[in-house]
């Protein structure tokens, strides 16, 4: 009968014994879980905080993307690519931002006269952000804030590309 009762008592320590410990092992992996979410939330924290574009331009004058959406106050990284062949003298490219309000013929008009800083006007007027003017398998990256929620213009100014070379840069 002692032999029955220890065994049953016994069995019911382990019994009890790895309830426990699937217990603690079920708080860890909730721990883990809750670890991971955390890790999520911190990724989504900074992509949020940065924004990573990539336009590329040809020789046929054509930006492969027209529109951009980012959130204000982002950081936003912008590489510009000339995915073409001919040099900055024949067919150079570049990303101009421009201020809300900014009319664009009026701006490309401007540009034109500007040849020695890379067709943006000197005074900068109407300009949030832009790029160098590149040639054919040239890039160019610039960093900058995006602005406040609203829809900006962005264009090439090389002379004559504004009228194709456009888009729209949408703040959130």
């Amino acid at each position: 009968m002692k032999l029955k009762s220890t065994f049953a008592m016994l069995a019911l320590g382990l019994t009890f014994l790895f309830a426990c410990n699937n217990e603690q092992k079920s708080e860890a992996t909730n721990e883990t879980a809750v670890a991971d979410e955390t890790a999520v939330d911190e990724t989504e924290a900074t992509s949020q905080e940065k924004a990573e574009i990539t336009l590329n331009a040809n020789d046929a004058m054509q930006f492969d993307k027209n529109e951009f959406t980012v959130s204000a106050g982002q950081t936003v990284v912008l590489t510009l690519n000339h995915t073409g062949k001919q040099p900055a003298a024949s067919m150079g490219h570049n990303f101009v931002l421009l201020t809300q309000g900014t009319d664009m013929a009026t701006f490309a008009t401007a540009a034109m006269a500007a040849k020695d800083n890379d067709y943006i006007p000197a005074d900068g007027n109407g300009v949030i952000a832009h790029t160098k003017l590149i040639g054919g398998g040239e890039s160019d990256t610039i960093t900058f804030t995006a602005p406040e929620k609203g829809t900006y213009d962005f264009l090439c100014s090389f002379p004559g590309h504004y009228s194709i070379m456009k888009g729209k840069f949408i703040v959130q």
